[in-house]
């Protein structure tokens, strides 16, 4: 693929950012983009699993609809939905040449990864009457906030990306929430901190902010415990699936049951075998929800962490449920040293190895980000 060769030679990641550039670059090409309602969703967790249930179920409903979501696992077609299917490598390649016509060679080098494929899913989602667009990181200044919006969702806040976003959840939470145009909706949040930033900005803004319960009434709340019930979800993925409902009540689209047949995003505690699930999450509020959920039992954690994320406590939270961790290995220039994972392991006092295979008879949760589920995928596929 010709796409894949160009994003090949851009950076994943920047030390710095340059939150200027795509604003300009968007403001040259934006009258070519015919651009569609766009719902946005800013937060710390649940952003993809929240916008899955929303695009399927507006898909269901009848809407052309489209879901913006990143990062992927094994194949960048996983970013870019459309009606129920991850887009084809030729939708991609035509996008990919029609964007490259709008920008100058200039703009095109200059956009990050991130910044393009943005670009290159509006493109593609030309012909959607919605779009539900994640914000990849951050908010304020995230790629994706320069599109208007007509519903900004807002899911669990808390510390993620503190290099980036602030060390405290008021900073944190003032550069999410400081994307939002008009209209949104806010999840239940852990931190009280989020709803008071969230009550100063839409005074300042005068924009409506609401509550899921302001929303939702008795014979959701119904529907909801009944979609969970079919679906076997995890209670933070029952708190995602409020979150999409309050916005189809928002937005005055009337849902049934039958709208919500399928569970949300692979990878979001997702049991590949019997004794075998994977999860995507990355931070202390993802390690805290799985050890909610899986409480009752044991398990051989496969893990791996980035630098710049909390490990010693993602692991603290995660120790009840340990029987031993092993540590696998990922292809990334962020991950951390092997040595200084295994000096908290030492002093968290939880046995740990290194990952050699999946024995039948064990129990395992791949947990610690994209890159550990992608890393353990392909060698369990093999």
């Amino acid at each position: 693929m010709i796409l894949e060769k160009y994003l090949g030679n851009k950076p994943l990641y920047y030390e710095k950012i340059d939150y200027t550039r795509m604003p300009r670059v968007y403001e040259k090409i934006k009258s070519s983009l015919n651009l569609s309602k766009i719902i946005h969703i800013v937060g710390t967790n649940g952003k993809g699993t929240t916008g899955r249930f929303l695009a399927s179920a507006l898909h269901s409903i009848g809407f052309n609809i489209a879901h913006y979501t990143s990062p992927h696992i094994l194949k960048f077609n996983e970013r870019v939905w459309l009606n129920g299917e991850n887009a084809t490598d030729k939708l991609l390649e035509v996008s990919h040449m029609e964007l490259q016509k709008l920008l100058t060679k200039s703009d095109s080098h200059s956009l990050s990864y991130f910044e393009y494929t943005t670009l290159l899913a509006m493109i593609a989602f030309r012909e959607c009457e919605y779009v539900v667009m994640e914000a990849g990181l951050g908010g304020e200044f995230d790629a994706t906030a320069v599109f208007p919006k007509c519903l900004t969702l807002v899911t669990p806040i808390a510390y993620d990306h503190e290099a980036f976003l602030g060390s405290t959840i008021e900073e944190i939470a003032t550069t999410k929430l400081n994307a939002i145009q008009n209209n949104a909706i806010l999840a239940s949040q852990n931190n009280d901190e989020v709803c008071r930033v969230a009550d100063s900005i839409g005074l300042e803004k005068s924009l409506n902010i609401f509550k899921i319960d302001e929303l939702i009434d008795d014979a959701d709340k119904l529907k909801i415990k009944i979609i969970s019930q079919n679906l076997s979800l995890a209670a933070y993925l029952t708190q995602n699936l409020s979150l999409c409902i309050a916005a189809l009540k928002f937005l005055k689209i009337g849902y049934n049951i039958s709208d919500f047949k399928e569970a949300p995003l692979f990878g979001r505690l997702t049991k590949i075998n019997e004794n075998i699930i994977v999860d995507v999450g990355h931070n202390t509020l993802a390690a805290q929800s799985i050890v909610d959920e899986l409480s009752e039992d044991k398990y051989i954690i496969i893990y791996n962490s980035y630098k710049d994320k909390n490990y010693k406590d993602i692991l603290t939270i995660l120790k009840p449920i340990a029987r031993h961790v092993e540590i696998i290995d990922i292809c990334d220039e962020r991950v951390e040293s092997k040595e200084l994972i295994k000096r908290t392991l030492d002093n968290l006092d939880i046995e740990y190895r290194t990952f050699r295979e999946v024995k039948p008879h064990n129990n395992y949760l791949v947990f610690g980000s994209f890159s550990v589920v992608e890393a353990f995928l392909r060698e369990y596929n093999e």
